[in-house]
């Protein structure tokens, strides 16, 4: 086999249509834009226009609310905590804090403080401090022997 014998599937490339290019092309005259309008002409973007129709994004009622000083959480399971204390990334004896989670890359930066949720199994006797964790997170670290603090975030 040489270079100059590859070639593609049989169907595998079509070509592209080529619009309002003369009447055999099957799309010639208007190409497929219908008679005069709006929509006929060159540079129209219509998303969400009904034509001077209160359009149903505006009649529709709004609803709830977003907060705008909520906090945002790095979030932490305990199974990949325990999976990194495996590979020797995060040391269990000494005290877990939110800095050698984010030094050992289990988590990528802080945000407003770091949430452990309790997926996961954790064997390991750990100290954790952290910004925020679940009941359940809470009660697996105590039931594995070690202490799970939440600190309030600076």
């Amino acid at each position: 086999m040489k270079l100059n014998e590859l070639s593609d599937n049989e169907g595998a490339t079509r070509k592209k249509k080529r619009v309002a290019r003369g009447p055999g092309s099957g799309k010639g005259k208007m190409g497929g834009r219908g008679i005069k309008g709006q929509k006929s002409r060159s540079g129209v973007a219509l998303n969400g226009y009904e034509g001077g129709q209160m359009p149903l994004y505006r009649r529709l009622p709004k609803r709830g609310f977003t907060k705008p000083n909520r906090l945002s959480y790095a979030v932490v399971n305990l199974g990949l905590i325990e999976k990194f204390i495996g590979l020797g990334k995060i040391d269990a004896a000494a005290e877990i804090t939110e800095d050698v989670l984010v030094a050992s890359g289990l988590v990528r930066r802080k945000l407003d403080g770091v949430r452990v949720l309790a997926k996961g199994e954790i064997t390991s006797k750990v100290t954790l401090t952290v910004t925020g964790a679940s009941k359940a997170a809470v009660e697996a670290v105590e039931k594995a022997g070690g202490k799970l603090t939440v600190a309030t975030a600076e």
